[in-house]
């Protein structure tokens, strides 16, 4: 199931690198930014949401799956907000 947690990791790299070169930032210092942020939201989602939520929900495998991936999804959604931050920072043209 971690698959999916990979996947997306090496999505984030691809997509901070691609939005850096297209504003013209620097491209390794936006990747690294966009996956430390994308890691260590999805460890923190996983210890405080799923660690805790694993015990309260019933031994279902959909359920189980859906849970797991909860990391994915707010590690996603603070890289979208990293990377809005990110380009917000850049310096206006003209």
């Amino acid at each position: 199931m971690l698959f999916l947690a990979k996947l997306f990791g090496i999505l984030t790299l691809v997509w901070f690198y691609l939005t850096a070169k297209n504003h013209n930032a620097p491209l390794i210092n936006w990747s690294v930014i966009g996956l430390i942020g994308y890691w260590l939201t999805w460890w923190l989602a996983k210890m405080l949401l799923v660690v805790p939520l694993a015990d309260l929900m019933p031994k279902h495998s959909v359920m189980e799956f859906l849970l797991t991936q909860m990391p994915v999804v707010c590690a996603v959604a603070a890289c979208y907000l990293i990377r809005k931050k990110l380009i917000a920072s850049l310096p206006s043209a003209g």
